[in-house]
């Protein structure tokens, strides 16, 4: 018998085993201050299970702050994934005041001696990202602050 009071004891929650039980438990059971708040035949009965069931579903009552319900564990899933911003492309592109997304030209790392004053000088401009390409740019960067509008 002590072993089974002991079980029970702990698939309780423990508000149910404070001392008193509380009001909600004596409501639910009819139990006094001296006594248990559980029935002790009903360690895999039904009223157990329907006494643990009405204090963890229960968000309003004062014994659903031990355990979250349901409804809260679901909320508290629902916040989203948080995205990460891939640094290669970060380090290529910034945005100008407007909003624009701009980037650096091709060719201007290496064999520049071939290459003219003018052209050399042209390739050290930023210029902006094609509009077709914001997308890709977009899903690289996510938490870039850039105007789709801007022309």
């Amino acid at each position: 018998m002590a072993m089974s009071l002991s079980l029970a004891r702990v698939a309780l929650p423990p508000l149910l085993l404070q001392q008193g039980g509380g009001p909600a438990a004596r409501k639910l059971h009819g139990a006094g201050a001296g006594a248990l708040a559980f029935p002790a035949k009903s360690f895999f009965g039904a009223q157990l299970a329907a006494a643990a069931a009405a204090v963890a579903v229960s968000p309003a009552s004062p014994l659903g702050r031990g355990r979250p319900s349901s409804a809260s564990a679901v909320v508290a899933a629902g916040k989203g994934y948080k995205m990460k911003t891939h640094k290669a492309s970060a380090k290529r592109f910034r945005v100008t005041g407007r909003g624009k997304i701009v980037r650096r030209r091709a060719g201007k790392q290496h064999l520049l001696g071939k290459k003219n004053t003018k052209r050399r000088k042209r390739l050290s401009k930023m210029i902006q990202v094609n509009k077709s390409d914001y997308n890709n740019v977009m899903g690289a960067l996510p938490y870039l602050k850039a105007n789709r509008n801007a022309e």
